[in-house]
């Protein structure tokens, strides 16, 4: 704690004691995702209404030689005096500066905050109260001047088919809205576009990134989807839609070309016998998305089953869509774990952009839906397990 100079209203006090960088602390934390480049953090409940009671300290840290930017996506804090009950204070321990307090009967004059510093303390803290949906706010550093955070309209308006680049932070994936289309079609232009741009593929939400979109002629019909963890809507027609690209403005046909498998391997396979006897052989050849009838399933009783695919060659592996059997059998699988091989033998998992953990990939909830997961970064492999 310190003695804090006030910038935008009158205020003294003392900081949060502040945990470690990329951490929260109390029992009035959200949502938070907490990188050194970017991130997203909120209130409790958000945004139905926060606690009573209650705190939250954020310790942001941006690599050294940069300074962070905080959007103030929302903040809606019961109003008191001075904001005495609900209150929003962001502190540089750098140069002793706050900036706040804020709550309802006292904003932030601008919706963007742009600081001079690589670390702020983002403290919240409540009282008694009967209403306000809370806060949430996202960053990013210096490096990243052009970032979009969680508006939820591109504005101001670019002209039809001409591409532009935000950068999405980390954390858009649980952010609360909407999302209308899927990465074939695009998106209605009222979806969240970071929100969209996750369940697009574009970027990883542990990441966030740069991403490159244009606005394009609204269509009738926006078809729901689920895909790299998030459901999105089925919506009506709009004006305007969001088509992201992965490469500039021309999507790479190498990109988005479903891959030739040369040979599929499997743990084991069902040998079906039903009740007039006739054989039914769910072999793992029967995997291919486009194969008519069963598809492949492991023997009942196998542990750990695995389906093996020979891409013939390395391959730049950019994602993987998943579908159940679509037969009487209503089977499918509702997660999966990724290894890649370069000679079949010698077996690597898939742990995504975080690089810590082998990533476990949200599956199917029905025999019948396509499922698609991202591979952020791609991986380059001839064989996928």
């Amino acid at each position: 704690s310190g003695g804090l100079t006030k910038r935008g209203n009158k205020r003294h006090g003392t900081a949060c004691l502040s945990p470690l960088p990329g951490v929260s602390a109390g029992n009035g934390c959200g949502h938070t995702l907490l990188t050194p480049h970017s991130g997203t953090l909120s209130s409790k409940n958000y945004p139905g209404t926060y606690p009573n009671h209650t705190m939250c300290c954020w310790r942001l840290q941006a690599p050294p030689g940069t300074s962070l930017l905080l959007a103030f996506g929302d903040v809606d804090l019961e109003p008191s005096e001075h904001c005495a009950h609900s209150s929003l204070l962001l502190a540089d321990p750098q140069t002793g500066t706050a900036y706040g307090p804020y709550c309802r009967n006292s904003v932030p004059s601008a919706p963007l905050l742009v600081t001079n510093s690589s670390t702020v303390t983002v403290l919240f803290n409540s009282t008694s109260h009967r209403s306000g949906r809370g806060l949430l706010l996202s960053y990013a550093t210096s490096q990243h001047p052009g970032t979009h955070y969680t508006q939820e309209h591109v504005s101001p308006d670019p002209p039809l088919t001409l591409c532009f680049s935000v950068y999405c932070p980390a954390g858009c994936k649980d952010i609360h809205g909407d999302i209308w289309g899927n990465p074939s079609q695009g998106y209605r232009d009222t979806s969240v576009l970071c929100k969209a741009a996750v369940h697009a593929g574009v970027i990883a939400d542990e990441l966030g990134g740069q991403v490159t979109l244009s606005r394009e002629k609204g269509i009738t019909l926006y078809e729901s989807a689920f895909a790299n963890g998030l459901h999105s809507k089925r919506g009506s027609l709009s004006e305007k839609r969001l088509v992201f690209h992965k490469v500039c403005c021309l999507l790479s046909p190498a990109c988005d070309d479903v891959l030739e498998v040369v040979a599929f391997n499997a743990s084991s396979w069902w040998h079906e016998v039903d009740a007039l006897g006739q054989d039914r052989a769910w072999v793992a050849e029967r995997a291919a998305l486009s194969t008519a009838g069963h598809s492949w399933a492991a023997e009942p009783s196998t542990e750990a089953a695995w389906l093996e695919l020979d891409l013939g060659t390395r391959r730049n592996v950019t994602g993987i869509i998943t579908k159940g059997s679509s037969e009487q059998h209503d089977y499918y699988v509702t997660s999966y774990h990724v290894s890649s091989s370069r000679d079949g033998k010698n077996w690597r998992p898939y742990r995504g952009s975080s690089g810590q953990e082998d990533k476990e990939f949200e599956g199917n909830a029905d025999s019948h839906g396509e499922v698609s997961n991202a591979f952020i970064p791609p991986i380059v492999t001839r064989y996928i397990r």
